[in-house]
């Protein structure tokens, strides 16, 4: 009986990883054009934006239609 419950246990873990795993990718920028210099430590994103965080501890946020940087926040 437990190993029939662990086999089943395994069984739905891996299911559950296909699942996970074979859902839509999100939709990445193909390139981000950053400043001169910068080295990019982070990436995140939200519905109509992106932001990266760079080396200099500063967050680049970047429009997701145009790609045009919106808002740079200085990390103190």
């Amino acid at each position: 009986m437990l190993t029939a419950t662990m086999i089943f246990g395994l069984l739905i873990v891996i299911g559950l990883l296909v699942i996970r795993f074979s859902s839509e990718s999100p939709d990445l920028p193909k390139a981000i054009s950053m400043p001169v210099g910068e080295k990019a430590l982070a990436f995140t994103q939200g519905p109509d934006w992106y932001a990266v965080v760079t080396q200099d501890n500063q967050i680049l946020i970047y429009d997701r239609m145009t790609g045009k940087l919106r808002q740079t926040v200085n990390i103190e």
